[in-house]
């Protein structure tokens, strides 16, 4: 079996949307996260905090730099994933276009190095 992640990324005004626009979707995403809890597939799941959280350390030069803010300015950020076990990519595919569905937005597909 393969590890894969599948990544959800959007715009920031996706942390904006409004709970009541928003629940079908948590609710799909979590009936989507349950069916794939039940099978093999299941390795762990995450959805982050706005990219305005994020924390970046730079670590490559003599002295340690921690700046606030996500690594990159970009105009869409990493919301959330999932890391699954597929015995192969059409199989990661599968369950990357059920996550789409559910969640309403677009998965990229990527597996694991080494696997």
């Amino acid at each position: 079996m393969t590890q894969y992640l599948l990544s959800v990324h959007g715009p920031s005004s996706v942390w904006d949307t409004p709970l009541e626009e928003a629940q079908p979707m948590y609710d799909a995403t979590g009936r989507f996260n349950d069916t794939l809890r039940e099978s093999d597939a299941w390795v762990f799941v995450g959805g982050l905090e706005r990219p305005e959280t994020a924390t970046t350390v730079d670590g490559t030069g003599n002295e340690v730099i921690v700046t606030d803010g996500p690594y990159m300015e970009t105009k869409e950020y990493l919301g959330g994933f999932w890391v699954i076990e597929a015995p192969d990519l059409d199989a990661a595919l599968k369950i990357a276009s059920e996550a789409s569905k559910a969640c309403g937005a677009k998965v990229e597909v990527r597996p694991f190095a080494g696997e």
